[in-house]
């Protein structure tokens, strides 16, 4: 039972994080490519500092990596739990997927 419950608790965590708005959206644009910091923040239009707090929460869950190439870091999506979780979603509300 305590490994089942310890399960329980990796799910619900991957949900909380998934829990944000910024997060989805960072999820959802790295979901085809690998995006920088700048990249993400365009399409958001947030501060940098904003986007970059929430790509250090996805990276400290392990959802993203980042991969160094000389002063910029592409970041990409590598939990498929988190991936399958938001293409549901997607799938669900398909206005989002389509920018309606």
């Amino acid at each position: 039972m305590e490994a089942k419950l310890k399960k329980l608790e990796n799910m619900a965590d991957l949900l909380k994080t998934l829990g944000h708005p910024i997060r989805l959206f960072i999820i959802i644009c790295l979901m085809n490519k690998k995006c920088n910091v700048s990249e993400i923040q365009q399409q958001l239009s947030l501060p940098q500092s904003t986007v970059s707090q929430h790509l250090r929460i996805l990276k400290a869950k392990k959802i993203i990596e980042g991969e160094r190439s000389g002063i910029e870091i592409k970041y990409s999506l590598i939990d498929d739990s988190a991936k399958k979780i938001v293409e549901f979603l997607l799938d669900n509300y398909e206005e989002i997927a389509t920018n309606k």
